[in-house]
């Protein structure tokens, strides 16, 4: 019996060593290829440090690593962020069964990490890295067991792989976000195995095949975001009766909506938005009793909404704004759909009155049903759960009051409530409710006092942005609650009857750029405290009542643009201060009781006569009513004062000769040393052609271009300029581009516009002098070395709001209106305190007859920015510089340039819809990684007005008045402070 135990004993102990030797020769090879895996990695993570040569045996304990029977089988290098080249040594790996390398930065050809002979291979995920290449070399029979196959976000270019079918397992087929190009395979209609598909964020075209019906296991289908087909949905989509999700959003789809989707009973989710889908919507649709979330919205359906939707109990966003649907908004939007929080219906034809009941389910968070012709009330329910954070019902015709209950909504983040009938007062608590960002009430008939604050501590409007309450009725005095707006850039009361005097609280405002009180029955003095508004860019207390005088320490506001004082009591004279104030560019002081010598220093001399006019006792050369002095003789001195009336004659005699010499010897001189020049101002200057010169050596080249050189020069009364000297135009040449800048400029006044400031020319050399613009342009700003890290988010926003409202004035203020041609990040101008001005309209284009578009004769333009129907066709319109400007929100959103960066014939429209395949979720993936803490729902809003600004069909393009609109309703509550 014990020598049976020690045999069995000797036995055991030589299989183990047997064994541990076997499986020390099999982890060998497994642990050589790894280490050689790893010296492709450029930056390997901390977490791989257990990745070295110590100890071949602990292979099976790495980071990522899983093995079974002595073999890896797993590797899962999720997340890493690692860079470089995935080595070919992985096909030795041939136990995987399972290969993650997704949410890296590994880049190559797609090729070398085929991994060959992986029979047992079940799970391949290669997202999210910059694989380019194609899949032609992929041996799919290699790896028959595979299931899941997920390349999606990558840099992949080719038709997509036939080869995937040979996968009879396969279950989960990720191709989305890369370049495939081409029509999607009819005979994928043969992996019947799938249950996911996603072929979004493409470059697929042709139709979407009707053999995908047969993919009857399928839950989630995502075939659109920027691939573009013909034709429409096809109808055999209903026969996949097990799918859960259906995305054919923003691919181009035409023609109605099928009937079958209506089978699809286990549909939770159906995303068609962004399309050419026409017709009414299909009354079969309210059989998805299943669905979730519905958004069928930027198409051009009509007809009304079906009754059957009462059915869809389970909907919570419900969205179709932007279509040409009609008639009620059915009463069980309100009782019969118990979950909906979101409604957006804007942009329609409905007509009626709005459910009574809606939000009573106590479940509603944003309501938007502005831009329809709805009458009646606003119900008193919207926010009876405190859920409402979106409130839009402006442009209707709504009436009555503003249901009292909404001053105690604290969830309330934006009410737009404007273009209305609505009377009655302004519920207590509104305009301090703790997370209200934007309010606005303009346009209607409210009455009453605009409430004071309360409860300071519960009511405190700590984030409120912008308070428009224009037009209205409102009276009494302006509530000394004014100061807790401490977060306020715009505020609009004018056109009321608010009365009494402006609060000295109005001085811790300390962020308001723009502040307009015109039109009210204001009197008092104008506060000192005024000039503690040193973000202040925009002022207007004009046709009021205000007395007393000007206080000087309006000049602290460095950055005021636009004061109007107009029409109302003040008196005294004008601060000399004032004209020190550089960026004032547009005053108005007329119909007041002003008095004394007008000054004619600094900015004094930019500012029209008109400006001055109905101030009787104000004199001054340039108002025809020079301050002349006037000589009372004494009887007793009478020959006295004859003698000095000779004296004084003679002595100005003397003087004009003198002056006459002078002059004719600089003329001599100047015409000598300028060769003729000839200076056509378009303000008033205080330096002349010869400063110019000076100032044009190659020290002071600040821009070279295509279409001439760029000088800074600084005049000698203190200003500075910036002059353009257009290149290759000689005597028998004509000079279209300038031509073009004069007749566009010359008319031009808009603070988001560069001034042009005088034109001079000669037989060889045309010259446009220009403000000068101290931090250079938006392109140095963000590609350049010393700005882009410091050009914060803030800064951003404020920067492509101020670009779009100077575009927006050239597109709809302008008649005839005037496209520029060349919108792009170098032509957006930033003065010293980071305020964008439009440049250089060399290219620009008068249209008449209404903005009809024009055939060019070639295509002029900045690669990168051209919209593809001005490429293809060469007819321009407005539309053609919205695509331009949507290309520099991307360029603010990402800090990359628009193209360059992304390889040979991809632009930044084209990566940033295959990097976020155009899912709000992903925007992150595609901010500037320079910025720091920027916030979400701002970024999403911009990469959305980009992405409606670059559509490839240009009717579908917003307007600039509306980019503008839309850019304004979400934008930074700070401004940064740069430190350059």
């Amino acid at each position: 019996m014990l020598t049976s135990l020690l045999n069995l004993l000797v036995f055991s102990v030589f299989f183990l060593l047997f064994s541990s030797s076997s499986l020390s020769h099999v982890l060998a090879s497994d642990y050589e290829a790894l280490l050689t895996l790893k010296q492709g990695f450029h930056n390997s993570n901390p977490s791989l440090n257990s990745w070295n040569y110590s100890n071949s045996s602990s292979v099976c304990f790495w980071k990522g690593v899983k093995c079974l029977n002595g073999r890896v089988i797993s590797l899962d290098l999720t997340d890493l962020n690692l860079e470089g080249s995935v080595s070919p040594v992985l096909a030795t790996l041939d136990s995987l069964i399972h290969i993650s390398l997704a949410g890296n930065n590994f880049s190559g050809r797609l090729e070398q990490v085929v991994v060959d002979n992986k029979e047992n291979l079940r799970f391949l995920n290669l997202s999210n890295n910059l694989f380019n290449g194609g899949l032609a070399g992929w041996n799919f029979s290699s790896s028959p067991n595979l299931e899941v196959f997920d390349v999606n976000n990558n840099n992949l270019s080719s038709p997509l792989p036939l080869g995937v079918t040979r996968l009879k397992k396969l279950r989960h087929l990720d191709l989305g976000g890369n370049f495939f190009f081409g029509e999607i395979p009819r005979i994928y209609g043969e992996i019947t195995s799938l249950e996911y598909l996603f072929l979004g964020g493409n470059d697929l075209q042709g139709s979407i095949p009707k053999e995908l019906g047969n993919l009857t296991n399928l839950r989630e289908l995502y075939v659109g975001q920027y691939n573009v087909y013909e034709g429409g949905i096809p109808k055999e989509l209903g026969k996949l009766v097990n799918l859960v999700q259906l995305d054919a959003s923003s691919c181009g789809l035409s023609g109605p909506i099928p009937k079958e989707l209506g089978n699809l009973a286990s549909l939770d989710t159906l995303y068609l938005h962004m399309n050419h889908l026409s017709g009414s919507i299909p009354n079969e649709l309210g059989n998805l009793t299943s669905l979730v979330n519905l958004d069928l919205s930027i198409n051009e359906l009509s007809g009304e909404i079906p009754h059957e939707f009462i059915n869809l109990k389970n909907l919570k966003l419900f969205n179709l704004f932007m279509n040409k649907l009609h008639g009620s908004i059915p009463d069980y939007v309100a009782d019969g759909l118990p979950n909906l929080d979101t409604l957006k219906l804007w942009k329609n034809n409905f007509t009626g009155e709005i459910p009574r009941f809606l939000g009573q389910n106590g479940k509603l968070q944003e309501l938007d049903l502005s831009s329809n012709k709805l009458t009646g009330t606003i119900p008193s329910n919207l926010c009876d759960s405190n859920q409402l954070s979106v409130l839009i019902l402006m442009n209707n015709f709504l009436f009555g009051p503003i249901p009292e209950n909404l001053g105690s909504c604290t969830s309330l983040v934006r009410v737009r409530l404007g273009q209305n009938y609505l009377n009655g007062s302004v519920p207590n608590g509104l305009v301090y409710l703790p997370k209200l960002n934007l309010l606005e009430l303009q346009n209607n008939y409210l009455s009453g006092n605009l409430p004071e604050n309360v409860d300071p501590v519960s009511f405190n409007p700590a984030k409120l942005d912008q308070i428009d309450v224009s037009n209205n009725r409102l009276s009494g005095p302006l509530p000394v609650s004014l100061s807790n707006f401490t977060s306020i850039q715009f505020l609009y009361f004018e056109g009321n009857q608010f009365s009494g005097p402006i609060p000295q609280s109005i001085g811790q405002l300390k962020q308001v750029i723009k502040l307009d009180l015109s039109k009210n029955y204001l009197s008092g003095l104008i506060p000192l405290e005024i000039g503690n508004c040193v973000h202040l860019t925009y002022l207007d207390l004009s046709q009021n009542n205000l007395s007393g005088s000007i206080p000087p320490e309006i000049s602290s506001n460095r950055i005021l643009g636009y004061l109007n004082l107009s029409r109302n009591h003040i008196n005294g004279t004008l601060p000399v201060s004032i004209g020190s104030m550089k960026s004032l560019t547009s005053a108005d002081f007329s119909f007041n009781d002003l008095s004394g010598k007008l000054p004619e220093s600094g900015q004094f001399a930019v500012f029209n006569a008109s400006s001055f006019v109905g101030n009787p006792l104000l004199c001054g050369s340039s108002l025809n009513n020079p301050c002349n002095l006037t000589f009372v003789p004494s009887p007793s001195r009478k020959s006295s004062s004859g003698e000095f009336k000779l004296i004084f004659a003679l002595a100005l005699l003397v003087c004009s000769l003198i002056f006459a010499v002078a002059a004719v010897i600089k003329a001599k001189s100047f015409k000598k040393r300028s060769d003729s020049w000839k200076m056509t101002t378009f303000t008033k200057v205080e330096f002349n052609v010869s400063d110019i010169l000076e100032c044009m050596k190659d020290g002071n080249v600040i821009g070279r271009g295509g279409a001439g050189i760029v000088y800074h020069g600084k005049m000698p009364c203190g200003s500075e300029i910036a002059v353009k000297k257009l290149l290759g135009f000689g005597p028998n040449r004509h000079d279209h581009g300038f031509k073009a800048e004069i007749e566009t400029l010359g008319q031009i006044r808009h603070r988001n516009i560069v001034r042009l400031l005088a034109f001079c020319s000669n037989k060889h050399t045309n010259l446009l002098v220009y403000e000068y613009m101290r931090n250079g342009s938006l392109g140095e700003a963000l590609h350049g070395k010393k700005l882009g890290g410091f050009l914060g988010w803030n800064m951003r926003y404020k920067i492509g709001i101020e670009a779009a409202k100077g575009l927006c004035y050239l597109h709809h203020d302008c008649s005839p209106l005037i496209v520029h041609r060349d919108v792009k990040s170098n032509n957006i101008l930033l003065n010293s305190h980071f305020e964008a001005h439009v440049a250089d309209f060399g290219l620009a284009k008068f249209l008449s007859g209404g903005g009809a578009s024009e055939c060019m004769s070639a295509i002029a333009g900045s690669y990168g920015y051209i919209a593809p129907e001005y490429a293809y066709t060469l007819r321009v319109d407005e539309k053609s510089d919205v695509y331009s400007f949507g290309v520099v929100l991307l360029e603010l959103l990402t800090g990359r340039r628009p193209v360059g960066d992304f390889g040979e014939g991809v632009d930044i429209v084209q990566w940033s819809r295959v990097q976020t395949n155009c899912r709000k979720e992903n925007v992150p993936l595609i901010i500037d990684s320079r910025l720091t803490a920027v916030p979400q729902d701002e970024a999403m809003h911009l990469f959305f007005v980009a992405m409606l600004c670059t559509q490839e069909n240009s009717v579908e393009r917003p307007t600039m008045r509306e980019v503008v609109q839309i850019l304004s309703e979400v934008h930074p509550n700070h401004h940064e402070k740069l430190v350059v």
